[in-house]
């Protein structure tokens, strides 16, 4: 991850600085220290990037709560991790409250503008679909309302202790001081050379010199820094009703794209009204009672609660734990690819899609899809969705094979775990979509727009629930979790990743909860993503372990290949799991992108 500057020089009351100008002191070079896993009390905070998270602890120490602290690390991965998530963008905020004993949830998901057509994706020149990359991930037409700003404020409000501006503080003095450019970043970059050199503002940014940041190099973006003081001044207004937001509806309206530029870029529909009407969602989490645990996720417009719940209430019908490991393997698989189908057919944003959320998550119904499940064969998929309309928990149904809705989410988002000492919890997931979201920063402003609403449909289908509409939330995975045992905090898991965001939280449950890992082993377990598709796509690792067992069942094992980051990696779960006395475990990746970074506040003594 990154390697940033000036960390031995930051201190609580550094965080503290003031808001009136830019910090010119010299960039001192020190990684914070990054470990997979951590033990202690006192709070705790896990992420991708170690310096995130040092942000996060050190709200933590100043007194601040989880929500406080969240919110902090969040920003900061606007800086060190701007190709997966930032202020241009949405997510999703859980929330578990000590007080009350109640976990809820902010829906801070992208919208479409209120012009958006139901063609926007067809090429008026051809009259078909654009190619999807690298047409229509690097357009103005991609581009979602943002929502992460407006969720940072809604959950302060709520349930911090801070003010956005305190929160923004130490992301803008790591965007003034500059961090040292590792080989992710600089790879990152790369990758998407053609893209960032279409727009102006982002080839001055990202491609300075006329090449990428070296490794090595410190990066800095005064620009972001001078955005965060900003806003931490004046709040939402600018971003939402004023200079920023007028500024976001241009670059969406009329790309600045370089004159050299060869790719097409489609513009958006974005106008301020739709800025101004913008609100970050309280929303209703979803629930599921699983092996004496209740398990709350995030109800639509994320369909990540209702698929992980979904697989679960089918897995609960076996014994998972005492079966043989490729019988548990092979049963996560199928109960992953049901819960698929029915997604894909009854699951999209609530404001405008009857979706059957309680006939999803009924045990009755969880009974009869599990009927599905052979011991001694796989299912053929795609499998179809089941009928909500007439279940009666009875195995009296015919196996039947279906269609696949299509997907293109992209994997490059990013997930932090936080709790604080008085027993408050948040899961938090958020993103900019494709890797650099749709390529444009917003010039002078220092963030990246997302492309969120390719997460939507691509042609339009009126029976579609995620097909296209005016001032609708596209279709999430993301799926931060937060498990009760008996009213009081077990575990909390989340993980960026596309689509394969909810079967990587499905696995890391079943591993924990069934199949008795450790939260740590949990999450650096190979990994295997069933999304109702003909084969299983596996980590190499997973694939040379469990593959011949699960072909002779009739599965097709293969390696998964990111087709945006050339790597074989699904996910990279962050959790934290609760023991007595408040005692804490927390876990991060210790090797996929790159190894992520779990603190607390007290470590344990050895």
């Amino acid at each position: 991850m990154r390697v940033v500057a000036a960390l031995a020089a930051l201190s609580v009351s550094a965080t503290l600085v003031s808001l009136s100008g830019p910090a010119h002191a010299a960039p001192t070079a020190g990684e914070p220290p990054k470990h997979a896993t951590a033990r202690g009390s006192g709070g705790a905070v896990t992420s991708v990037d170690p310096y995130a998270t040092q942000v996060g602890l050190r709200v933590l120490r100043a007194g601040g709560n989880a929500t406080d602290a969240a919110v902090a690390t969040a920003a900061a991965l606007g800086v060190t991790e701007p190709f997966s998530a930032g202020i241009g963008g949405g997510g999703y905020f859980v929330h578990y409250s000590a007080r009350t004993g109640k976990v809820q949830t902010i829906d801070g998901r992208e919208t479409a503008p209120a012009a958006m057509p139901h063609d926007a994706f067809i090429d008026p020149k051809t009259g078909d679909p654009y190619n999807f990359s690298p047409e229509l991930v690097t357009s103005g037409v991609s581009v979602g309302v943002p929502g992460t700003l407006a969720t940072w404020q809604r959950a302060l409000d709520r349930w911090g202790s801070r003010s956005l501006g305190a929160s923004l503080r130490p992301a803008a003095r790591l965007a003034d001081r500059g961090f040292e450019v590792d080989p992710t970043f600089r790879g990152q970059v790369q990758q998407n050379e053609k893209r960032f050199k279409a727009f102006t503002s982002t080839r001055k940014l990202y491609w300075r010199g006329g090449h990428a940041p070296r490794v090595g190099s410190t990066f800095r973006n005064p620009d972001l820094a001078a955005t965060y003081r900003l806003l931490a001044k004046k709040g939402l207004k600018p971003f939402y009703d004023g200079a920023i937001g007028s500024e976001i509806v241009r670059a969406v309206r009329k790309p600045p794209t370089t004159k050299s530029t060869k790719l097409p870029v489609p513009k958006g529909f974005l106008v301020k009204r739709d800025l101004k009407r913008y609100r970050a969602l309280d929303r209703k989490p979803t629930k599921v009672g699983y092996r004496g645990l209740q398990v709350f996720g995030m109800g639509g417009s994320s369909s990540g609660g209702s698929t992980v719940g979904e697989a679960l209430n089918i897995l609960e019908r076996s014994d998972l734990g005492g079966l043989p490991r490729v019988q548990a393997l092979h049963r996560y698989l199928e109960a992953s690819a049901l819960a698929f189908a029915d997604r894909g057919t009854y699951v999209g944003d609530p404001a405008q899609v009857d979706v059957p959320l309680r006939d999803l998550l009924s045990d009755k119904y969880a009974a009869e899809r599990a009927c599905e499940i052979s011991p001694t064969a796989t299912l053929a998929k795609p499998v179809e969705a089941g009928d909500v309309t007439s279940y009666d928990g009875q195995c009296d149904k015919a196996r039947t094979t279906g269609t696949r809705t299509g997907d293109t989410e992209n994997t490059q988002t990013t997930n932090l775990t936080v709790s604080d000492k008085w027993g408050d919890v948040v899961e938090y997931t958020l993103t900019i979509e494709q890797t650099g979201g749709s390529g444009i920063v917003v010039p002078g402003r220092g963030f990246l727009l997302n492309n969120e609403l390719t997460d939507f449909s691509t042609e339009y289908d009126a029976a579609d629930p995620n097909r296209i509409e005016p001032l609708k939330r596209p279709r999430s995975s993301m799926s931060p979790t937060i498990v009760l045992k008996k009213g009081k905090p077990f575990l909390a898991v989340g993980s960026p990743g596309g689509s394969t965001i909810i079967t990587t939280v499905l696995q890391v449950l079943v591993n924990r909860l069934d199949l008795g890992m450790t939260l740590p082993r949990a999450i650096a377990a190979p990994r295997a993503t069933q999304r109702n598709t003909a084969q299983d796509l596996a980590e190499p690792a997973f694939a040379k372990r469990w593959g011949g067992a699960l072909d002779a069942l009739g599965h097709d094992v293969v390696t998964y290949d990111d087709q945006f980051t050339g790597t074989h990696e699904i996910g990279a779960a962050t959790g934290i799991e609760f023991g007595p006395g408040r005692q804490v475990t927390v876990a991060a990746e210790p090797d996929r992108r790159g190894g992520g970074a779990a603190a607390v506040v007290t470590r344990k003594r050895r």
